[in-house]
């Protein structure tokens, strides 16, 4: 594989490279650069680094696929086959939740909310 063209302009939090276009639209620069090079996006699909590397706008190593494609060729394939958390709570229907596609344990948080009100307690 050739090398990543890494994106060292303005990045948004998850490490994807953002481009002010002419017309003062922002936009993703990997997208505006598949676009670019193979014509819109098909409906339905997003586009997957092959690469791994959210940074990188080199064109040969965007590919036009399904979200699921896409989240089983990533690292949360891996994730997606984790049937407990870090710290030994089941992942069931009734103890996760999602945020930003993450799997997040109830049990957790709520162990977690617990501490952070009593040490709130202990401080007044």
């Amino acid at each position: 594989m050739s090398a990543c063209w890494e994106w060292t302009g303005w990045k948004i939090p998850d490490g994807y490279g953002r481009y002010k276009m002419p017309d003062g639209r922002h936009v993703l620069i990997h997208r505006a650069v598949y676009e670019e090079y193979f014509g819109p996006i098909p409906e339905g699909l997003e586009i997957d680094h092959l690469c791994r590397n959210r940074a990188c706008y080199n064109p040969a190593h965007l590919e036009a696929v399904t979200h699921q494609e896409n989240i089983a060729r990533g690292r949360s394939g891996y994730n997606a086959d984790k049937t407990h958390c870090p710290q030994g709570h089941e992942y069931t229907d009734e103890n996760t939740y999602r945020i930003d596609r993450r799997r997040q344990c109830r049990t957790c948080n709520r162990e977690t909310l617990r501490r952070y009100r009593a040490r709130k307690r202990e401080r007044r």
